[in-house]
């Protein structure tokens, strides 16, 4: 599909070439054939950029009308990291996998999106742009913090939350900081240590040949240009009235989970918050079989609440 370069604001991501560019989407395909088929691609156009949307379908034909789910990946990577997740996913609902603008992927950035009501508004005409008025939605580390600010202020497509080791609750700091670099380095590792890598370091990255091919090719590729987001603040994190679902890892760097499991359910009402044993900060990766089950569960739930009235 043909791109669009980008305009080359101090705050808006580019490629550093169109050679990289493609590598990186060739690295993208072979990630994207460990999951679920998608069925179909689209492009939104929005203020902020162009929204390249990856489709999925349930098999079975009496599921497509329920309500459908929203992922929304991570910092520096694009929709190919929900593999683990899209097969189960797509066999229960309708999935659709949005590659985030600024953000190394088919989608196209024209204006910065760090700020958090353009970050809403951008969402909200994405989901305007497919025809969703009602969906679930997930977001991932970054993608968490556009979900919760989403719940924040754009709730009303929004019929729940799911939060995987989020951003958004705590300022991000320096040893989430370090555990990327560190995580980076051990990519170039020799074959034979990186398993131990991996353990050390909580990173499915290292073992998963397709998923490491991907991100040193995105690293190599684009050039993020976007400040940390500021987590939302205790007010605004009270303003939630969206169903909401987390998720954290119990060895996160990126949060405390411990203090956000007792944190956001006293400020959110009705908020469900779990920390996840046995991972760090990708819990949908680590255990996707069992995240899996706990988000559609937790979907399934919300949609008979309301049904009930």
């Amino acid at each position: 599909m043909p791109q669009t370069m980008p305009s080359t604001g101090k705050d808006v991501g580019r490629y550093v070439s169109d050679a990289l560019r493609e590598r990186y989407f060739a690295a993208c395909e072979a990630v994207f054939a460990l999951g679920a088929p998608a069925r179909a691609e689209t492009d939104v156009a929005t203020e902020a950029g162009t929204t390249h949307v990856y489709r999925y379908g349930p098999a079975d034909p009496g599921t497509p009308d329920r309500t459908p789910i929203v992922l929304v990946h991570g910092a520096g990577s694009c929709s190919a990291m929900w593999y683990p997740n899209t097969p189960a996913l797509s066999a229960e609902r309708p999935v659709y996998a949005l590659d985030t603008p600024g953000d190394p992927g088919r989608s196209v950035q024209r204006l910065p999106l760090h700020e958090p009501e353009r970050a809403a508004q951008w969402l909200d005409e994405t989901l305007a742009g497919l025809g969703l008025d009602r969906v679930h939605l997930v977001g991932a580390s970054y993608g968490g913090w556009l979900a919760l600010n989403q719940a924040h202020r754009r709730p009303g497509r929004l019929a729940s939350v799911t939060l995987l080791d989020p951003g958004g609750l705590e300022k991000v700091g320096l040893r989430f900081f370090a555990w990327i670099f560190a995580s980076l380095l051990a990519t170039s590792a020799p074959e034979a240590l990186r398993p131990r890598l991996a353990a050390w370091l909580e990173q499915p990255v290292l073992v998963q040949p397709e998923l490491r091919a991907m991100v040193r090719a995105g690293v190599r590729a684009y050039r993020i240009r976007r400040p940390a987001p500021l987590p939302l603040t205790e007010d605004e994190l009270r303003t939630v009235r969206t169903p909401l679902y987390l998720l954290l890892g119990k060895r996160s760097l990126l949060v405390h989970p411990r203090r956000q499991a007792e944190r956001v359910p006293r400020l959110v009402p009705g908020a469900r918050a779990e920390i996840v044993a046995d991972t760090g900060h990708g819990p949908q990766i680590d255990h996707a079989a069992r995240i899996n089950d706990r988000m559609l569960a937790f979907m399934d739930a919300v949609d008979r609440r309301s049904a009930e009235g």
